[in-house]
């Protein structure tokens, strides 16, 4: 019990420390491209908390498992460089028992995947892409802040002084069309109002900018001369919502509503979040023979071997889980293949270690 502990703690310690520093590559590298998105409008800042929440599950399903690869690898290698699992041997401590050591906590880091692959990364992406919908459905203008010139799309420059309390209407309001390539009008215009809103037209998906108490000048560049229109109230078209998407992908479905669809598009997909919990036992199987170092190679001595052994079972995997739902490869075999073949590899690296040891 006491060694059980002691090498269950130095695995998941290493995993947690891996795991942390691929947590935060990934995710600032997500966070960048969504705060660049927000910046350019395409959706407030004040999403982005609930956006990174979201594509957490999604990002643990791939990093626990190599986590917990590198995690075996990296904390057995230190235990052989310090030639403490010679002296369990030496103790009587077969290969086996340290194989079943290693196979607990792949069992409570397998739990955590599935939770991850067969419900809480569906529920995650359906979620981020309901919020972004929600804000694609939302006009234009509502993503500006008050006191500042922002860009919004269309070669349009607004200013708003203020929002209501409710943020339903804009005071102040100041909008610059600039005169577009191949566009018919020769004018940029500038729209004065005191106040405005926005609409959407659900049976268009048209969005408008609803303008009250203004005036709208058109300028030609170069030129003294200019239009100039008061209006009560001028209704500025936005565009169609032409970047609705369905949300009936089979990403963000069900893992039970999969299992029931055989069509091999939802077989593919159930198949891939169904192998991610079965990948952490065989990277397991592989990791343990992989950590034997001699004390003269160092820890890091098959770490890049190992490395390329994930990402070749990560990409055939994935390249399998394609011709799937291209239906150039059988839904019937689907991924258990590949999870054969790297099943067999680990044996075959396991029962090589143990001969090695025995000699």
């Amino acid at each position: 019990m006491i060694l059980f502990r002691y090498l269950t703690r130095e695995v998941l310690l290493t995993m947690a420390a891996v795991a942390g520093i691929l947590l935060l590559v990934i995710m600032g590298s997500r966070f960048i491209r969504y705060f660049a998105d927000a910046a350019e409008g395409d959706f407030p800042v004040t999403i982005l908390g609930s956006l990174m929440m979201f594509h957490l599950p999604g990002f643990m399903e791939l990093i626990l498992p190599l986590s917990f690869f590198l995690g075996i690898l990296l904390a057995y290698g230190q235990l052989y460089m310090n030639s403490e699992i010679t002296v369990m041997v030496a103790c009587g401590m077969s290969p086996t028992r340290l194989l079943k050591v290693t196979l607990l906590p792949a069992s409570v880091v397998a739990v955590l995947v599935g939770m991850c692959s067969l419900w809480l990364t569906p529920y995650g992406a359906l979620q981020t892409e309901t919020v972004l919908e929600e804000q694609r459905s939302r006009l234009d203008v509502s993503v500006l802040a008050p006191g500042r010139f922002q860009e919004f799309g269309g070669g349009r420059t607004a200013y708003i002084g203020s929002f209501t309390s409710d943020g339903t209407e804009m005071q102040d309001v100041l909008v610059h069309e600039q005169n577009q390539p191949g566009d018919e009008n020769t004018h940029d215009y500038i729209t004065r109002a005191a106040s405005g809103y926005q609409e959407t037209r659900i049976d268009t998906g048209s969005r408008f900018l609803v303008l009250d108490r203004g005036e709208r000048y058109g300028v030609t560049p170069g030129q003294q001369s200019a239009e100039r229109l008061t209006f009560d109230r001028y209704t500025l078209r936005l565009g169609l919502n032409s970047n609705r998407q369905s949300l009936d992908s089979l990403e963000y479905a069900t893992t039970p509503a999969l299992w029931n669809d055989p069509s091999p598009r939802a077989q593919a997909q159930w198949q891939w979040r169904a192998g991610l919990p079965l990948m952490v036992f065989i990277l397991a199987l592989m990791a343990q023979p992989l950590s034997r170092v001699n004390p003269r190679q160092g820890r890091f001595g098959k770490l890049l071997p190992a490395v390329f052994l994930y990402v070749a079972y990560l990409s055939l995997l994935l390249a399998v889980v394609d011709a799937i739902g291209s239906e150039t490869w059988s839904a019937t075999l689907g991924v258990w293949p590949v999870h054969g073949l790297f099943l067999g590899l680990g044996l075959l690296l396991l029962w090589h270690s143990q001969r090695k040891g025995m000699r």
